[in-house]
């Protein structure tokens, strides 16, 4: 269990961070399992898409706690991934990695946030819900392993 009184930090990602990134999502059932060349385009500053990708580290051991990705196309933005290492969980972490992001979003033009998260997956809805996004669709039988809906969120950036 991580020291709840240790400093987390988020900086923006870094091709040398896509290692420690593979392996976190390898480490969660509902996290995105992209390939390492997804990873490193997301942090390509070329990248036909803009992409914000922020990672969260314990600031004195620089133990890789979390990840916030999201595709900018302002005026919208749409978040692809949030995870968090369950040594991390529920201490803050995907808060604060949201809160840095939607600093991001908005210097980058955005004035709204959509995502879409597996209609089981409780805990994000949850946190999405406390972050104040509204569910506003579903899309019946969108993920194929296992089947499922996926729900529909927004929220506009003040």
């Amino acid at each position: 269990m991580n020291d709840p009184g240790m400093e987390i930090g988020v900086r923006p990602m870094s091709a040398a961070d896509v290692d420690g990134v593979l392996e976190l999502a390898l480490s969660l059932p509902q996290a995105p399992q992209w390939p390492r060349s997804a990873y490193l385009a997301a942090v390509d500053p070329a990248a036909p898409v803009r992409r914000v990708v922020l990672v969260a580290e314990q600031s004195t051991t620089l133990i890789l706690a979390g990840l916030v990705l999201a595709s900018v196309v302002p005026p919208t933005a749409e978040l692809e991934a949030v995870a968090v290492s369950a040594n991390f969980q529920r201490q803050g972490v995907a808060r604060r990695l949201f809160a840095a992001l939607v600093g991001e979003l908005k210097q980058d033009g955005a004035t709204e946030v959509n995502l879409e998260v597996r209609s089981s997956n409780q805990a994000a809805i949850a946190l999405y819900r406390t972050l104040g996004f509204l569910e506003a669709g579903r899309r019946p039988r969108y993920y194929a392993h296992p089947k499922e809906d996926a729900l529909l969120f927004k929220l506009a950036l003040s």
